[in-house]
């Protein structure tokens, strides 16, 4: 017998215990949030063997100008910076058509990060970890208008199944299993395998 456990809504003042608020904080564009435990180049390598070391996957060059988007954020000159941002955007733009693929620079992206096969990822998140993985349309958003920053953050080793819908201001914990075609609109504890519309979690069994 499964428990279809529904976790109780995210709030600002019932985030849990495993969650960081800080991951919420809206990003202003300003700085540079690739992750600062790694030189750029040894990142996009990183990325590239996550990748299978294959130069024509879509996912490693979504990635490659994501990384590259941010890490012209630390040249404050700005006319030295003006010619890499418009590289940015013509390349951003063009894998954005090539992949099917839309990660802004603005959402912080975690290491070895995998986009598995391609197509319909519409990837706007506060926040992704390390180790996640992420399979085609897969959709990370808002869930109200009017609420325009409340946006998911996905956390380390998240494994993100395809046609999976994450919205709203919620946490995804560490190691969490979002199952194919699922809607997660509440917190998700660590771990946990995540299932159905709305998303309920599938791998407690009752007493």
């Amino acid at each position: 017998m499964i428990n279809q456990t529904l976790t109780p809504p995210l709030t600002a003042e019932a985030l849990p215990s495993d969650a960081d608020p800080d991951l919420f904080a809206e990003n202003d564009g300003y700085l540079n949030c690739n992750p600062r435990d790694i030189a750029f180049h040894n990142l996009v390598a990183e990325d590239f063997r996550t990748h299978g070391s294959d130069a024509f996957s879509q996912g490693f060059w979504v990635l490659f100008w994501h990384r590259f988007g941010n890490r012209i954020r630390d040249i404050r000159f700005r006319p030295a910076r003006m010619p890499l941002t418009l590289t940015y955007k013509i390349g951003n733009k063009l894998s954005e058509w090539m992949a099917g693929v839309m990660l802004p620079y603005t959402v912080r992206v975690g290491r070895r990060v995998r986009l598995e096969h391609f197509g319909g990822m519409i990837l706007i998140a506060q926040s992704i970890g390390n180790d996640v993985t992420i399979r085609q349309n897969t959709t990370f958003g808002i869930a109200r208008t009017d609420r325009p920053f409340d946006r998911p953050v996905i956390a380390d080793g998240v494994d993100i199944g395809t046609g999976a819908v994450i919205i709203g201001r919620v946490w995804v914990g560490e190691g969490a299993v979002i199952g194919a075609n699922a809607v997660v609109t509440r917190h998700v504890p660590p771990h946990a395998v995540m299932a159905g519309v709305p998303a309920r979690r599938i791998d407690v069994e009752a007493p």
